[in-house]
């Protein structure tokens, strides 16, 4: 069972859209859970995905539960659940940096891949992004990729992040997920409008040979803000913006056409509608237009106001799923929950905490 952290009565925030008192209209607490809760649990996850020849990495595939939905667009652009003035968090970067001039787009080295072992015992992953947080330790993704609501179980065993992973890489090292937190709502009733996850990781780790001792072994790769970045947060936006979607979409669209392969991360870019979903227990989310396949895609970052120089922006949604609105056989739509003042409580809840290091 998850325990649970009182929030205080207020939360002051102030930022680029504007600045507001928020209360959360339901979240009197957060629902939390540790992941590993010191070294030497984090050391068995990485035994997990070590072992055997880093097999388990070899082996990951796509999650794939609760990818389709049956998702319907709704005329109104009223924002979802709003519940106070727009507010944003600004981003971990280096805010002197030119903007670039270029066509191209800069893809967010704070995006990666969440490895896990699901309810059916075998390694999955799920995208995932760095987003700002005090000791600059903390990442977004789904809700149900890091809760397992398939055997009702606390959590996926084994949580890793690696960001900006490409092709079977990990350049900026594994940061293994130490405590995560959710909304009371996803937690006791899986709740669509609530699926979303923050998790405080460790110090991220490279496994090194050392050529004077000849033994390979652990070396700290430091905190995972420092190393990537960390997105900025916004919640309370009006819908009918535009957001770029970060994701490493996999698997295939319903016609059979295997448009991703989920070893490169892929972008996709529209603006926002308001949008339900009664599969997932969704009513007031929000849809974008996207050709993402579902699976591996899961988690993947809505960002706004994406400045292509930083490669950072504001996080404003998170994929939990897609849907073939106008019933082709092919995906053109990918959902997320409306992120409000309630999202921010449980942002807040996380951001704060220290995770340290493994080694």
């Amino acid at each position: 069972m998850k325990r649970t952290i009182a929030l205080g009565g207020v939360i002051l925030t102030a930022g680029l859209l504007g600045s507001a008192l928020v209360t959360p209209a339901q979240a009197d607490s957060v629902p939390t859970d540790v992941l590993a809760i010191n070294a030497d649990a984090a050391k068995q996850a990485l035994k997990y995905w070590f072992g055997e020849k880093v097999s388990n990495f070899v082996n990951a595939t796509p999650y794939n539960v609760e990818t389709q939905v049956v998702a319907t667009k709704l005329k109104s652009t009223v924002p979802a659940g709003s519940d106070g003035k727009a507010g944003v968090v600004p981003a971990i970067g280096d805010e002197k940096k030119a903007a670039s001039t270029s066509k191209n787009i800069n893809l967010p080295r704070t995006s990666g891949k969440v490895f896990f072992r699901g309810a059916d015992g075998r390694p999955h992953w799920c995208t995932a992004t760095s987003v700002q947080s005090s000791y600059h330790n903390l990442v977004a993704t789904a809700g149900h990729c890091v809760y397992d609501t398939e055997s009702n179980a606390a959590t996926l065993k084994y949580w890793v992040f690696v960001p900006a992973y490409y092709q079977g890489k990990t350049p900026y090292g594994i940061f293994v997920g130490k405590q995560a937190f959710t909304h009371y709502d996803f937690d006791v009733y899986e709740d669509g409008d609530r699926d979303y996850a923050f998790v405080t990781v460790y110090n991220g780790i490279k496994w090194v040979f050392n050529t004077t001792t000849h033994k390979w072994g652990l070396v700290d790769t430091g905190r995972l803000g420092d190393a990537v970045g960390g997105q900025g947060l916004a919640y309370n936006q009006k819908i009918g913006g535009k957001v770029f979607v970060f994701g490493y979409p996999s698997g295939s669209h319903p016609d059979g056409n295997h448009a991703y392969s989920g070893k490169t991360l892929k972008w996709s870019y529209g603006a926002t509608f308001k949008a339900s979903a009664s599969s997932i227990n969704a009513q007031e989310i929000v849809g974008v237009k996207s050709s993402f396949t579902g699976e591996g895609s899961l988690g993947s970052s809505w960002l706004m106001s994406y400045k292509n120089g930083r490669r950072l922006g504001y996080l404003n949604g998170v994929t939990i799923g897609v849907s073939d609105t106008d019933g082709n056989n092919r995906y053109d739509t990918s959902v997320s929950p409306y992120f409000d003042g309630e999202l921010f409580g449980v942002y807040s809840a996380a951001k704060n905490l220290w995770s340290g290091s493994i080694v």
